[in-house]
């Protein structure tokens, strides 16, 4: 394969890049893109990339100072400040085949690195990149002798660099003495702490050795070590932004190592706040916003809220919020922007109602809905996935550009987002948006004029920053998927609850239970346990394999099958040490033959025929649609009082039957013993429990409150 590595000084044109991918592609290259671009300027997704590296976040590892000063200067000097610092690129360039420059500011990046690199091409433009390749693959013995030549770099880099060999001597032995094996030692672990922490360094100087020393202490197996380093040179600085810089590097290598310290976590958070509203006070919009979004991203990190099994945020919403909810430039993100115009009521007089149906990828729980409406003689429905938009998509990715926005910048993003949405706004009487993400906060980021804005959360997004950019002002109705959710959703954001604010609903998922209806295949089902979708640690798999453990101390005829993905290790080093116990767990109850791993399948009501018991073992839920389907199938339903509600006014307990719910193992064990027991007995309260589940939850009965939502029917 040839080898084709691109520089952009600027974002490359989405539809120019793609087809010159297809081109390279079709030539038999590889391609890998760097260049001066946030990671959210260009979507990956159906690009033929090896690699895409975006030099301003790479840049961000050298420091704060370091980016501010790059940044000045003319294009072609900005885009090689930053690629003459990036290791990754210099690497990539001294493999590749052909160097090519997209545009003008890349140009004198592309020439520097060819002379370190005289074996490749060096060309500019995409046409002569092509032609390039072409004649690699036409001539490999040509090049293969070429290379020979040309192993060396030119005669003016090695000029260069023997002008740089005495001012670099010190520097040698600086980076030989702070490498990993050095700092993988006790010895060198402590002698350099002493050094990152002594008294009478420079700020600059400190931060850049302290970032040094903890890199190479991750390297070196110290990875709590490198989080401290961090956290002993935030101490010795006075310089805001290097604090801020150091303390939220520090609590980020905790939390990837599985491990969180929230009062160093905290102490991150106050920092990028305090930083954020200096910035926002002096009307610097774009690195307010650039560190408010460290702020959020740290604070709503997934392996603290989704990886755990527990969460921050709910066990204490109100103090968890309360540093964000004291900073000015948190509090411009949520300020009420409002509307000019209210939004329209009831059904047109003239035609059917205009309803456009959108959300951002994720169309999971739409589909009886959209069949509802498509043959609804008073509905024209229209759908909109963002994601699926060429136009939309980039900018339904622009967190930062969003906040960036909201605090007074980017109004060139402003105007693409209204050109983009005024045309959807103006056909639509109602717009419903599923999912309270970026589909959410980028339809209320502008003004919707008369057309109602009616937005759904499910779980997921209260554990996001999301939300916290979605402006309320411009919402009319919210539709929760259970009461737990609304009290949460609320308690995150309060003004939710204040006079003025949208309508709240308590509407449960569109379910079409009636195909779960199927005959058991034996009575012996009552001894089969099921857990349907085990690809979350909230899920807490092992839980429930606690309780089978506890039924087969009293009878070995019980057994569990697991249906679905298993966890994403990739997710976090949090997911990963939860897994690695489950996998013991799994491999133990396996080898007993206790437990059958059913994977994935698009037949859930043919896998449900085989179990008589459904588990709901999760430390949250927003509904448990697999639940109830298991309900309906004839399974006898099981309900842990999911932790992160139980107490609370609602939650499992007030959404089932109080019978349903327990607490432990040994309660859903003690349930399960006494109704299965006979046949007799698990087919009552199966029959029950399915009959009750039909007439509350199926989308027959739960139609009618979309109705009413959507159409104001009674």
């Amino acid at each position: 394969m040839i080898d084709v590595l691109l520089i952009a000084g600027s974002v490359p044109q989405p539809a120019v890049l793609k087809a010159s991918l297809d081109k390279f592609r079709e030539a038999g290259a590889t391609v890998r893109l760097a260049g001066l671009f946030e990671p959210a300027d260009v979507d990956p997704e159906g690009l033929d990339l090896l690699a895409l590296h975006s030099l301003p976040e790479a840049g961000e590892a050298h420091g704060e100072k370091f980016v501010k000063g790059a940044q000045k200067g003319s294009a072609l000097s900005r885009t090689w400040k930053f690629v003459q610092r990036d290791r990754w690129v210099r690497s990539q360039a001294r493999k590749a085949d052909v160097l090519v420059a997209l545009d003008q500011p890349a140009v004198y990046s592309v020439w520097r690195l060819a002379q370190r690199n005289r074996r490749a091409d060096a060309v500019f433009g995409i046409a002569p990149a092509l032609k390039a390749v072409a004649d690699r693959r036409e001539r490999p013995g040509h090049y293969a002798l070429r290379n020979v030549y040309r192993t060396l770099p030119s005669p003016v880099v090695a000029a260069r660099s023997v002008s740089r060999t005495a001012r670099r001597g010190a520097n040698g032995v600086y980076q030989k003495a702070t490498s990993p094996r050095v700092l993988r030692t006790a010895v060198g672990a402590k002698a350099w702490r002493a050094v990152v922490s002594a008294p009478r360094v420079p700020d600059g100087t400190r931060t850049v050795l302290a970032h040094r020393v903890s890199h190479s202490m991750s390297k070196g197996g110290r990875r709590a070590g490198a989080s401290i380093v961090l956290n002993s040179a935030a101490g010795r600085v006075a310089d805001a932004a290097l604090k801020a810089d150091l303390l939220a590097e520090a609590a980020r290598k905790d939390i990837a190592r599985g491990h969180d310290d929230p009062k160093g976590r905290a102490r991150a958070v106050k920092a990028l706040l305090a930083l954020a509203d200096q910035r926002y006070a002096n009307h610097d919009a774009k690195h307010a916003a650039h560190v408010l979004s460290s702020a959020l991203t740290l604070a709503f990190h997934r392996a603290l809220h989704f990886d755990d099994l527990s969460s921050p945020l709910s066990a204490d919403t109100d103090g968890y919020m309360a540093p964000f909810r004291a900073s000015k430039a948190f509090a411009a993100l949520s300020a009420p922007r409002g509307r000019e115009l209210p939004a329209a009521t009831g059904v047109p007089a003239d035609r059917p109602l205009r309803l456009l149906v959108t959300t951002y990828s994720n169309a999971n729980f739409l589909q009886p809905i959209m069949d509802r409406y498509a043959d609804h003689p008073g509905v024209e429905i229209r759908f909109l996935d963002l994601k699926e938009d060429d136009e939309l998509r980039p900018l339904a990715k622009g967190g930062q550009r969003m906040m960036e926005y909201l605090l007074g910048g980017q109004r060139g993003f402003g105007n693409k987002v209204e050109d983009a949405l005024r045309p959807h706004l103006d056909w639509a009487d109602t717009v419903f948006v599923d999912w309270a993400t970026n589909a959410a906060a980028l339809f209320t980021l502008v003004d919707p004029g008369t057309t109602r804005i009616v937005v759904r959360l499910h779980s997921y997004e209260a554990w996001t920053f999301w939300p916290h950019l979605v402006d309320r002002s411009r919402i009319d109705d919210v539709v929760f998927v259970g009461d737990h959710l609304r009290d949460l959703a609320t308690d995150i954001l309060p003004d939710l609850r204040e006079p003025g604010g949208p309508r709240l609903h308590v509407i449960a998922n569109a379910m079409d239970l009636e195909r779960y209806q199927r005959p058991k295949t034996s009575p012996d089902a009552r001894f089969t346990l099921g857990l349907v979708g085990v690809s979350a640690v909230a899920k807490d798999p092992r839980w429930a394999l606690d309780v089978l453990r506890e039924l087969r101390r009293h009878d070995s005829r019980y057994r569990m099958v697991i249906v679905g993905d298993g966890l994403d290790r990739k997710a976090s080093a949090a997911a990963r040490r939860y897994d690695n116990l489950l996998r013991e767990d799994l491999e133990e109850l396996e080898a007993e033959g206790a437990v059958e791993l059913y994977g994935r399948t698009e037949d859930v009501p043919g896998a449900l025929t085989g179990i008589g018991v459904i588990l709901s073992s999760s430390v949250r839920e927003s509904f448990h649609c697999a639940l109830v389907e298991g309900t309906v199938s004839g399974a006898l339903p099981v309900v842990r009082d999911w932790p992160f509600f139980a107490g609370k006014e609602n939650g499992a307990r007030t959404l089932y039957p109080a019978d349903w719910i327990v607490t432990t193992p040994t309660q859903a064990a003690e349930r399960i013993l006494e109704w299965t027991g006979s046949e007799d007995r698990w087919r009552e309260a199966t029959a029950g429990a399915a009959k009750l589940s039909l007439s509350t939850w199926d989308w027959s009965v739960v139609s009618a409150g979309f109705d009413k939502l959507l159409l104001g029917d009674e």
